[in-house]
């Protein structure tokens, strides 16, 4: 558990967990470390472990003026020069993908598999209205209300139907520890991807084993969403988890973890 200080005064927080194969984490835009708690023993005893948080995130930096996504970029490569890894697996979810396939762009060489989940090659119009609507939600800096407006949109509806109770107490925990800061970073992160739209001529750039992974009931980033990046990436691998929605990391842990394990594992 360590801090990257950087030339601008940041400070990018990130863990290390387990040795082998480094397998970077790039997570959603309302997560942070603490959100692959339960994930850190099985991944840790098959790879090295690398979770970050983007500033804004969890205990990285809070920032004051308005930044654009590529922004991350530029830390996770200071990131990995001060861990002495020249070469590495990525796996991005969400805004996390978006970071990781503009990193693959710039940083192809760095990359031994690349892995993306519910990760949109561009901002399509509904998926800005979400966006906005996400906002609109923080902006009112009460976490049990942003909860109830916001959060329906991450899961599906097999799993609030069996995990009704699971997540009363996750709004609960939001209207408890969420800060009018996390709030403010949250809405800094959503207007950092206004121009996000990775043509298919720079997708067919992309030469390195990549997964792309989906989930059948996400209305986020929904199948159609997928098309261009597994259409245009040479030899993407492309799989569906069914009957999840946007948050299929938590609905469908196993699901995921025998994934990704089996593709970073496959080119490792």
């Amino acid at each position: 558990m360590s801090y990257l200080d950087l030339k601008d005064g940041a400070r990018i927080y990130y863990e290390v967990h387990g040795e082998g194969e480094p397998l970077l984490f790039l997570h959603g835009i309302m997560m942070n470390t603490m959100s692959w708690l339960a994930y850190i023993p099985e991944l840790s005893r098959r790879f090295k472990l690398i979770l970050v948080d983007f500033r804004d995130q969890g205990q990285s930096s809070r920032m004051q003026e308005q930044y654009g996504q590529d922004i991350h970029i530029g830390d996770v490569v200071n990131l990995l020069d001060e861990l002495h890894l020249p070469k590495l697996h990525i796996m991005g979810l969400s805004y996390g993908g978006q970071v990781a396939l503009r990193f693959a762009l710039q940083h192809q060489k760095r990359i031994k598999s690349l892995s993306l989940f519910n990760t949109p090659s561009r901002i399509s119009n509904h998926l800005r209205e979400i966006g906005k609507a996400w906002e609109t939600a923080a902006e009112l800096n009460d976490g049990a209300r942003f909860f109830q407006l916001a959060i329906p949109f991450i899961y599906s509806e097999p799993f609030y139907e069996t995990h009704l109770g699971f997540l009363m107490e996750r709004q609960r925990m939001f209207k408890s520890l969420l800060t009018k800061e996390w709030f403010e970073g949250l809405i800094r992160l959503s207007r950092s991807v206004p121009d996000y739209s990775i043509s298919a001529e720079e997708l067919k750039t992309i030469r390195i084993p990549t997964l792309l992974v989906g989930a059948d009931l996400d209305i986020v980033v929904s199948s159609r969403s997928l098309e261009d990046i597994h259409k245009n990436i040479p030899n993407c691998e492309f799989m569906m988890i069914p009957n999840a929605g946007h948050g299929a990391f938590l609905e469908r842990m196993n699901e995921f973890l025998t994934i990704l394990i089996g593709f970073v594992t496959k080119h490792s």
